[in-house]
């Protein structure tokens, strides 16, 4: 555990506010604090703060990966070599394959070490290779940051993590229950020699993902287990816990029949002889399936559960949006992502194109998933007409009952909204107020008590070409005013200088943000060490920082046209489309899914 040191910067949006609960937006001031020890990490991003400031914070690039040398073999740094040698001239942080024989010993130069980890991240599907996780759970609780380890485990012989987990942290209750999900770790099984007299290394996990939580700040993390484990172990995450322990998620419910078929198949499946034990053993072959699998081997189930200091759950499951035909063999699924005190949980499930049907046809038509609210042992569709709106998602819910998230119009935009879960079922109306400009796709994330929500939306309104995503930025909306702001656009001149606030991911009932930012920093290698250029400078780049908003009274700053140019210079200097797609793999544009 470390003692972080927090860098604050005021920042300001116009008018009045008193720093406990912010009744308009455009009356507050803001400190910006980074969030979190990055020493071990090359990017942090945040997740949620409760009203004690304790801060969920999520991390990816991990220094000084553990690759396991004694598993690889001359053919393969051959093809690691080559690997270097076609990607080189794509990656601008990297030279080719420093020093071949050091690389062969096992004591790679940090350049030479970068290549491996992306040759492996490349051969994550070869379940015969180590597998790179290289996601970090962390939070800040009392000033202090610390790794939450979950169940990854250190290497036979040594006090290396195998660093081949993905753990997130998603929140921490006013109470102290820390919630989210994490993945077994991946371990080399014991050699295995095939009818042929050649010799398996094969890297498995006990399960994927699998919702968490914790009373004492993770020393003792309590699993919630899927309610179905079959081949693969399952999949369950908790997405949120309210302050009466009541969480919610989902939980993989029914193995999909086509899957389960061709693990059971005798004929080239895991139950063909020459399958298994032939080539590989049955944990192998399924591991193998699930690597190789386009589509998910379960079908999952939205959850309410009631925790338990002592570690167990009451699990309750919240059904499906629609009722399948008895010989529809088609995927449905339900999902949870927030809960309100009063226990109201709001999510998204698989629904029908016609809305209105009740016994549907075994081919009846779907249309993706509608965001709905788990209410009085029913699931309520907030989305309105299907043909009207495209898919929608409900990402956080208020103790009055108003849920925001997004939805697609029928120009194919997302657009964030808010709904009023209380009205009544015909009444059910979602808001999408005014964003960012006509064709911005925009989210809403979380909202609290006062009727502020925050969230982010697309400020750009072309691409230089169609791989390229828009640039982002964070907004905060006050329902009660009806007020967006951007929230760079608040923030002292001189900070925006240095900061571009992508994303908002949560806002507690002190008025208090939790965001991620992009900011230049000193340029570290694979090991962490910070990189010069031929004249010992350090050489900088742009990485993405969980950072919080709190607001203080207002400065009533103005900037000046020097300064605005000046931030519209740097703007176009970030590398934003490198840094989007770090963010996209793990999360932070997306709690889970789209």
């Amino acid at each position: 555990m470390s003692k972080i040191t927090k860098n604050i910067i005021a920042l300001s949006i116009s008018s009045a506010l008193s720093i406990g609960f912010m009744s308009s937006v455009n009356a507050a001031t803001y400190l910006l604090v980074e969030e979190g020890d990055a020493t071990n990490v090359k990017y942090t991003y945040s997740q949620q703060q409760n009203i004690n400031g304790d801060i969920a914070i999520s991390g990816t690039g991990v220094y000084n990966f553990p690759v396991q040398f004694d598993y690889l073999d001359e053919s393969d740094f051959d093809s690691i070599e080559i690997f270097a040698a076609i990607n080189n001239s794509s990656v601008n942080s990297l030279n080719a394959i420093e020093d071949s024989t050091a690389l062969r010993n096992g004591a790679p130069t940090a350049n030479d070490l970068a290549w491996i980890i992306r040759w492996l991240q490349d051969s994550s599907n070869d379940i015969e290779y180590q597998k790179v996780g290289d996601s970090l759970a962390m939070a800040t609780i009392s000033g202090n940051t610390q790794d939450y380890t979950l169940w990854d485990t250190t290497f036979e012989g040594t006090d290396e993590l195998t660093r081949s987990t993905v753990d997130i942290v998603s929140g921490i209750t006013d109470s102290g229950i820390s919630y989210g999900t994490g993945t077994a770790p991946y371990l080399p099984s014991e050699v295995f020699i095939d009818e042929n007299n050649n010799e398996h290394t094969f890297w498995l996990r006990e399960h994927g993902l699998r919702g968490f939580f914790s009373y004492d700040d993770g020393a003792q993390v309590h699993p919630l287990i899927p309610l179905e484990t079959q081949y693969g172990g399952g999949t369950s995450s908790i997405m949120d816990v309210n302050e009466s322990g009541i969480a919610v998620g989902f939980s993989s419910y029914k193995i999909l029949p086509t899957y389960a078929e061709f693990i059971e198949n005798e004929s080239g499946g895991c139950a063909d002889p020459d399958v298994v034990p032939a080539t590989r053993t049955l944990e192998a072959c399924i591991a193998e399936t699930l690597s190789f699998s386009t589509i998910s081997a379960y079908d999952i189930m939205a959850f309410k559960a009631t925790l338990s200091s002592t570690g167990s759950a009451v699990v309750e499951e919240l059904g499906l949006l629609v009722t399948p035909h008895e010989d529809d063999e088609r995927s449905y699924s339900s999902y949870a992502l927030a809960v309100n005190d009063s226990g109201i949980a709001v999510g998204y499930a698989d629904g029908f194109y016609d809305e209105q049907v009740i016994t549907p046809d075994v081919d009846e038509r779907q249309f993706y998933q509608y965001a709905v609210v788990y209410k009085s042992g029913n699931v309520i569709d907030l989305s309105g007409d299907h043909s009207e709106y495209g898919s929608s998602i409900a990402y956080d819910i208020n103790n009055a009952g108003i849920a925001v998230g997004h939805r697609t119009n029928s120009s194919g935009v997302q657009k964030f909204f808010y709904v009023d879960t209380n009205a009544p079922l015909e009444q059910i109306e979602m808001i999408n107020p005014d964003d960012y400009f006509t064709g911005s796709d925009s989210t809403a994330r979380s909202i609290n008590n006062s009727g502020l929500i925050v969230g982010e939306g697309e400020i750009e309104t072309h691409n230089e070409s169609t791989s390229n995503p828009r640039r982002t930025a964070a907004f905060v909306y006050d329902i009660n005013n009806d007020i967006l702001t951007n929230l760079n656009d608040a923030i002292p001149c001189a900070v925006q200088q240095n900061y571009d606030i992508l994303e908002a991911r949560g806002i507690n009932d002190a008025g208090v943000i939790s965001a991620t930012a992009i900011v230049k920093v000193d340029r570290r290698d694979a090991e962490g060490e910070v990189m010069l250029d031929d004249n010992g400078i350090p050489l900088r780049e742009d990485v993405v920082r969980a950072v919080s908003l709190e607001p203080v009274p207002d400065t009533g700053e103005v900037c000046t046209a020097e300064q605005e140019d000046k931030v519209e210079r740097k703007g176009a200097s970030i590398n934003f489309t490198g840094l989007l797609s770090i963010m996209a793999l793990f999360g932070l544009r997306r709690k889970f899914f789209s």
